[in-house]
């Protein structure tokens, strides 16, 4: 049997050195050999989320990690700004609702990011903000917000509001500065940019966040036991041993490739998705060049073709599955994810398949998509 493509936007493959990296036997987490794997991950993590500040693993989803920055920062009856950038943006925005957090919510047309203007205008009104939320790159949209900007925007406007960031589909795969945007916290995961399993959600924490100290009841998710034994390497709870071995291939690999070269590939491999489907003739989702995503495409089908229809016929046909669309975008899109391990060979291979699954399903495109994607590549190489 042939190993599954999987394209999806996250989880994304796991390279085989990860793969045998979780695969060592567990060890003593209450040991030196443990304490020394700790510390050495933490320093690692540093330099991917762009902070000298602490970064808080969790055992968890992102979605763990999305609770966490809201219940140790902010109280009940708090008010948040956040914006409608996608189904991931809306999650967000009901899980700190059903927390007893009053949502401002900025309606947009899943095709833009955050807007920094109406940031500005919203929070010049509303003194009583406590914190703006941003989904940095909206995993269902193929959109990225302009987190600096926002972060110009709450200090244009003199505000003390905190800046909450999710990074789940692009830490590890396009360019981040926790310390330089001025973000307060920083919400990631294990399963995209990172090249790991699902099970690790990350915080990174600014120096005012941990000093904020929110009103809401937590235990699990409290960052002071948790930074307290991460001091000494240790967890104030059974840890996650061997996602953590592979945590550290992980960051090694990065830190092999660089940084700034791993930025610059998912770069090329996202025009060049871009470009395939511009030659197919149909249309990229993010409305905004200044907004599109390095991890993932969202394409557009014409009316009357159904996105699920193709995800279907490629999976049956060649083991490959795609991302679906996800909330208002159901049937109308599916998702190409470009991100974490993966090379020019890949994208030659997923965007050959998504061409000949949107012919077999009868979808009306150009020939050549593929080809266009392969010609700006060898130009690029």
């Amino acid at each position: 049997m042939g190993r599954h493509f999987l394209q999806i936007p996250g989880p994304t493959n796991v390279p085989d050195r990860v793969l045998q990296a979780t695969a060592r036997p567990t060890i003593d987490h209450r040991g030196p050999e443990f304490a020394r794997l700790a510390l050495e991950i933490l320093e690692r993590l540093r330099p991917v989320f762009r902070t000298t500040g602490p970064v808080i693993v969790y055992p968890s989803s992102g979605t763990g990690a999305w609770e966490a920055a809201l219940v140790n920062t902010l109280s009940p009856g708090d008010r948040v700004l956040a914006f409608e950038t996608g189904h991931f943006s809306t999650l967000w925005c009901d899980m700190a609702r059903r927390l007893g957090l009053e949502v401002e919510l900025v309606p947009g047309d899943w095709r833009h990011g955050a807007d920094p203007d109406a940031a500005a205008e919203r929070l010049a009104a509303d003194p009583s903000i406590a914190a703006v939320m941003v989904v940095h790159n909206e995993t269902s949209t193929g959109v990225r917000s302009r987190v600096p900007e926002i972060r110009a925007a709450i200090d244009r406007a003199g505000h003390s509001a905190l800046l909450l960031v999710d990074t789940i589909s692009s830490l590890g795969s396009m360019d981040y500065r926790h310390d330089e945007w001025g973000v307060d916290v920083t919400v990631g995961c294990s399963q995209k940019g990172l090249m790991l399993p699902p099970g690790l959600g990350f915080n990174a924490v600014s120096g005012k966040a941990l000093a904020h100290r929110g009103g809401f009841p937590r235990s699990y998710w409290d960052w002071e036991p948790i930074v307290a034994a991460n001091e000494r390497g240790f967890y104030p709870y059974t840890p996650p041993t061997n996602l953590l071995y592979g945590l550290r291939e992980a960051l090694a690999m990065l830190a092999e490739e660089g940084l700034p070269e791993v930025f610059a590939r998912h770069d090329r491999h996202a025009e060049a998705t871009r470009r395939a489907v511009r030659a197919w003739g149909l249309d990229v989702l993010c409305a905004d060049e200044r907004e599109y995503s390095s991890s993932l495409t969202a394409v557009v089908m014409p009316p009357g073709h159904d996105a699920d229809e193709v995800r279907r016929l490629i999976l049956e046909r060649f083991d490959m599955s795609l991302g679906t669309g996800l909330g208002r975008l159901a049937d109308k899109v599916f998702r190409i994810g470009h991100l974490g391990h993966f090379n020019d060979l890949s994208l030659a291979g997923t965007l050959g398949g998504v061409e000949m699954g949107l012919a077999a399903a009868g979808v009306p495109i150009k020939p050549g998509g593929a080809g266009a994607a392969l010609s700006w590549l060898g130009r690029r190489g």
